[in-house]
């Protein structure tokens, strides 16, 4: 008797500029990220509207952060600077590669728009706690993203993202001078500045919950698949 067991087949899951992007920008992230809070170490207070300074109304004070979570691990105001400033432009342009790859190449209809039937409440609160009980997909459906899968990385990638970029160029004197509407748009630099820093920690935070869901999901297949791009159901 063959007791030989059936072969599993193995899929497309992640296609290369998925990786390249994934990769990149996890590391540009990390600098942007820790960089500005050596910057924002400068004057951690946050306002609204176009001024802010020592005297004035601070809708947010904070302390310094520790050394061990910026760049450079010490308060080095030109080197954070230094830092941010060479990443900013790098995340920039590889973000609207993305963008423009994932609409003219099928990845955002194909992947990441959502199907009938999935923005159902039933079918969104099916979702939330599947994924509070921690019952991960399997077979053929762990190929494809579900819907709170495709909210995160569309809200992310559509919203959040563009959204400290637009908010850091905001911050730039030369860009007010270039672009004096981006300074209309946010309410004024520091406004600007405030949800700089609020999209910045949102995107910690969902790092933070993609990084959990990985490692709850098995780290090694999933680590494996966004680098090789190929999944076994």
């Amino acid at each position: 008797m063959d007791s030989a067991l059936p072969l599993r087949k193995t899929v497309l899951r992640h296609r290369l500029p998925v990786r390249l992007w994934h990769w990149l920008n996890a590391l540009l992230l990390y600098v942007l990220f820790t960089s500005g809070l050596g910057i924002f170490n400068a004057h951690p207070r946050l306002y609204w509207g176009q001024y802010g300074a020592n005297y004035d109304h601070a809708w947010l004070v904070l302390e310094r952060f520790g050394g061990w979570i910026t760049l450079p691990a010490r308060y080095d105001l030109a080197m954070s600077r230094h830092w941010h400033l060479t990443a900013a432009p790098v995340f920039a342009f590889a973000l609207l590669f993305y963008m423009v790859w994932s609409l003219l190449g099928g990845h955002l209809r194909r992947d990441l728009a959502f199907r009938r039937g999935e923005l159902a409440p039933r079918h969104v609160w099916q979702d939330i706690k599947d994924h509070a009980r921690l019952r991960f997909p399997t077979g053929e459906a762990a190929l494809r993203y579900n819907i709170l899968q495709k909210a995160s990385y569309v809200g992310v990638i559509f919203v959040a993202l563009p959204l400290v970029i637009l908010t850091g160029l905001t911050m730039s004197p030369g860009m007010n001078a270039a672009w004096p509407w981006l300074v209309e748009l946010f309410g004024g630099r520091q406004s600007a500045r405030s949800i700089h820093f609020i999209a910045a920690f949102a995107l910690a935070g969902f790092f933070l919950v993609h990084m959990l869901m990985v490692v709850l999901a098995g780290p090694v297949e999933e680590v494996r698949s966004m680098i090789s791009g190929r999944k076994t159901p």
